[in-house]
């Protein structure tokens, strides 16, 4: 299904980075993984020899798209794959340094990355970006409007930048997860424990978590060529919380 493309992920060691990356390589996929700790060369090396993908380091947005497309040659798709924790406050407690550094992390730093691959992909017509971002702020919560906050900008930059880039050939489309296993948020000593399970999938509609195969399958439906009259789209996937 992906046979030949040339995908550039970054923070892949965050949310679903690793499966989606792993599933994409077994797709057929060059998968190109930028991530804060593959400065480390032990790092870099095993991530590589554990997934079959290419680590970049470069953390500046040009150097990192710039680093994509020599590696590769040119580059089909980026997925902003931003992570930053949701912090837990309430409005009259929070600090505000928090909301801004947030910000810079999901909303200004996608932003900027996605600007420096676009003529990149003007020049050859045709690119996909995909945002992963967050189905919270379909609903909201409280206590994490910081987070909310964030993740609404991103899924209104993903529906702006679709109109906007669409005559060009790209398509702009955000997965917008909520209760899926992945360690950021479900580390596993707390899968393990059957009431705090209950109680966290209590409120699903499917009554469980998400699975990192099936969010995985998701992305790289997005990534692939049988989505290309897709472009707007903010996905929810959350088992029908959002």
């Amino acid at each position: 299904m992906l046979d030949g493309r040339k995908i550039l992920i970054t923070n892949v060691t965050h949310f679903a980075g690793i499966a989606a990356t792993k599933y994409m390589v077994e797709q057929g996929a060059t998968m190109l993984c930028h991530d804060e700790s593959f400065a480390n060369d032990e790092t870099r090396s095993a991530f590589e020899g554990d997934t079959g993908a290419t680590a970049l380091s470069a953390q500046e947005a040009d150097p990192l798209v710039a680093d994509a497309i020599d590696r590769a040659g040119h580059v089909d798709v980026l997925i902003n794959n931003d992570a930053f924790p949701a912090i837990r406050a309430k409005v009259e407690d929070a600090d505000p340094q928090d909301m801004r550094d947030g910000l810079e992390a999901m909303v200004t730093a996608p932003f900027i990355r996605t600007g420096a691959i676009v003529p990149h992909f003007k020049q050859r017509q045709a690119g996909k970006i995909i945002f992963l971002t967050s189905a919270a702020p379909f609903n909201g919560l409280p206590n994490y409007s910081m987070y909310v906050a964030a993740r609404a900008a991103t899924n209104g930059l993903a529906q702006s930048l679709a109109k906007e880039l669409a005559r060009d050939n790209i398509q702009v489309n955000a997965i917008a997860p909520n209760y899926v296993e992945n360690p950021d948020y479900f580390p596993p000593e707390l899968l393990a424990d059957e009431a705090a399970y209950a109680k966290m999938t209590k409120n699903i509609p499917l009554g469980r978590l998400g699975k990192p195969e099936e969010i995985s399958a998701v992305i790289a439906f997005y990534a692939s060529d049988k989505s290309d009259f897709i472009t707007g789209n903010v996905l929810p996937f959350a088992g029908g919380w959002a």
